[in-house]
This record gives structure tokens, C-alpha cells and sequence, in this order.
């Protein structure tokens, strides 16, 4: 089946001859000059150079010191693709450094960078989708774009874009997400995000499930999932030909669950059986998600019924490389073996 793919190659009328660099401390102030001059070729070989110079971070750092962030928000809104295009670029390549994140929060970068959610070049709105990834990913920027309102946006973008960038919206979520879920659950993101279960790539199922486990984390998010009827959906990810979906499903679930009609919906949903398959996974994290919703599960009675004839399973797990799962099982076998 054929794909669109965002092809980053400029076109082919436009000189990619570079800007000449001024020697020494010159060099970044005379870019900043060439941003702002009314002729485009100029602008172009201006962002083609700064875009590689920007590569270092004292080299960055120095732009942004000098106003080269006023520059670029004002490109933005250029007429020419190819300039909103390696404007963006280079925001992204700036928003690799902590000191460009921060910069970004101090002169109010987010906003303005948001306006080309609608942008109808497909490259420009991948950079500018993998600067905001970057910037969620730094505590301060994820509350940054959760104060800027980014987040319904976010959601609702989930349904129209290109998949690669839908990849970046659920990771840019998974972060906002640990912030404040309240934004999301208002914006209807459990019924968006029940859809991507089913999308025919593996790496979006993940990321999808990897979002609803964050959503879940607040008690209104775990009742959602009930009421969209998220959990048996989530029951069926477990036996995914992809470890990662498994592993992200079951993390979900193990969230989820922590209330009774959660619990309960897991287990009419057949859940133990799919987890306890998973307990035997070589990949650490599917291993540790299965083991803490088998955990979360056996606080039901009849959940703890049934894997008490398990207990063999987890008992292996008591020589297992990873400290953590240890400590997880245990944890686990105390739970089940728990008398009133």
C-alpha cells in the first residue's frame, strides 16, 4: 500500500549556495541582517547557513542573545514555502539545546510556531511538530504548552494528520499529558486516541495506548476508559505482534484497573490469560507492565482466585536480571497470597 512521505528536498529552482559567513563575532550578527531583507534569495542563504551554524551550541546560544529568535518568528508568517520551511528547521534544531528551550519560554516561541498547525507544506508542519516534540520533552516546556492551550489542538489534529506526524503529536501528548490530562479528557481525546488502537501502524498503536495509560493516571480518566469501553480493546492489544503495544497495552491497563469497575472490566474481558503469557516476554518493560496489572488485577477476588494457581510463574521471576521486576513480583505475590 502506498504512503505519503514528507520530502524535506528543497525546489529545485532555488539556489542552494549558502550565505557567505562574516569572519569571527560578525558571523551571526550579518545573518540576523540577512533574516529581515526584503529580497528572498538573501533570506534563503540566510537560513541555509544559520541552520547549519546552529548546530553548536555556543553558536545557538549567541543567535538567540542577539534577537535571531525575533528574526525567525516574523519568518513564520513568510510567503515562500522554502523559508517557512528552513525557518522551522532551524527552531527545531535550536529547541535540541536546553538553552534554546529556554529561550523559547522567555520569548514566547510556542505560540507563534503553533500557527502553522495549518500550515499547507507538509515539511513545514513535521519541523514544527518535531520543535514542539523537543520542547515537551523539558518539564518547563510541557507546562509551557499546556498553558498555551495546545493541547485540544493537539487532539484534534490526531485525526487528519500524516501518520509521521502523528507519531510526534502522541509523543509531544505522552509528556503534556504527565502535566495535566484535564485539557484532554475535555477535548474528547479517550475516543480519539480508542481509534488510533486499531491503526494499522504499530508505532502509533503503541504511542496511543503509551497516551491513554498518562490519561488514565487521574481518577475521571480511568472512569472514561470504562465508558468508552477502552479496557477489552486494550485486553485484545496484549496478544500484538508488537512487543511495544503489548508492553504500552498492558501499562495502560495496569492504570486503568486501579478502580473496581476497571478491574472488573479486565477481568470479563479475559485479561489473565494474555498477561500471563506476557510474564514470559524477554523484553524487560513488556514484562514489568503484565506483572503490575496481574498485581492491580488480583486486589479482585476473583482475580486472586485464579492466579493463585500461577503462582509458579512469578516465583521464576524472583531470578530475573532486572531488580525492578523482581521487586514487582514479590509485591505481586504478596498481593495474591493476601488473606482477609
Amino acid at each position: 500500500m502506498t504512503t505519503i512521505r514528507i520530502s524535506g528536498n528543497l525546489p529545485p529552482n532555488i539556489d542552494c549556495t549558502k550565505a557567505p559567513i562574516a569572519f569571527g563575532r560578525r558571523a551571526v550578527p550579518k545573518l540576523n541582517e540577512e533574516l529581515q531583507n526584503p529580497e528572498l534569495i538573501t533570506r534563503q542563504r540566510a537560513l541555509m547557513s544559520l541552520c547549519d551554524l546552529v548546530h553548536d551550541p555556543e553558536i545557538a546560544l549567541e543567535a538567540m542573545r542577539l534577537g535571531c529568535l525575533e528574526s525567525l518568528k516574523r519568518l513564520l508568517g513568510d510567503v515562500d514555502s522554502t523559508v517557512r520551511m528552513k525557518t522551522t528547521e532551524v527552531f527545531y534544531r535550536l529547541a535540541t539545546h536546553n538553552v534554546g528551550r529556554i529561550a523559547f519560554l522567555k520569548s514566547d516561541v510556542i505560540l507563534p510556531l503553533s500557527q502553522l498547525f495549518d500550515e499547507p507544506v507538509d515539511v513545514c508542519r513535521k519541523n514544527m511538530h518535531m520543535a514542539i516534540e523537543m520542547m515537551s520533552e523539558f518539564p518547563g516546556g510541557a507546562v509551557g504548552l499546556v498553558e498555551a492551550g495546545l493541547i485540544p489542538r493537539l487532539v484534534f489534529k490526531l485525526t487528519s494528520e500524516l501518520e509521521e506526524i502523528q507519531e510526534l503529536i502522541l509523543d509531544t501528548l505522552h509528556f503534556c499529558l504527565c502535566v495535566d490530562a484535564s485539557e484532554a479528557l475535555a477535548s474528547e481525546a479517550v475516543s480519539v486516541l480508542k481509534e488510533k488502537l486499531s491503526h494499522r501502524s504499530a508505532r502509533i498503536r503503541s504511542k496511543a495506548a503509551r497516551a491513554l495509560m498518562d490519561i488514565s493516571v487521574p481518577l475521571e480518566g480511568k472512569n472514561k476508559l470504562c465508558e468508552e469501553e477502552v479496557i477489552p480493546i486494550l485486553v485484545n492489544l496484549l496478544g500484538d505482534p508488537s512487543p511495544e503495544v503489548a508492553a504500552s497495552a498492558a501499562g495502560a491497563l495496569m492504570s486503568a484497573t486501579v478502580t473496581t469497575p476497571g478491574k472488573y472490566a479486565a477481568l470479563n474481558a479475559d485479561a489473565l490469560p494474555p498477561l500471563l503469557g506476557l510474564v514470559r516476554s524477554p523484553q524487560t518493560n513488556v514484562c514489568l507492565n503484565a506483572v503490575k496489572a496481574i498485581t492491580v488485577l488480583a486486589e479482585a477476588p476473583e482475580g486472586r482466585k485464579e492466579l493463585l494457581k500461577h503462582l509458579d510463574l512469578l516465583e521464576d521471576l524472583r531470578g530475573h536480571d532486572s531488580e525492578v521486576t523482581r521487586r514487582a513480583a514479590e509485591t505481586a505475590m504478596r498481593v495474591i497470597t493476601w488473606k482477609p
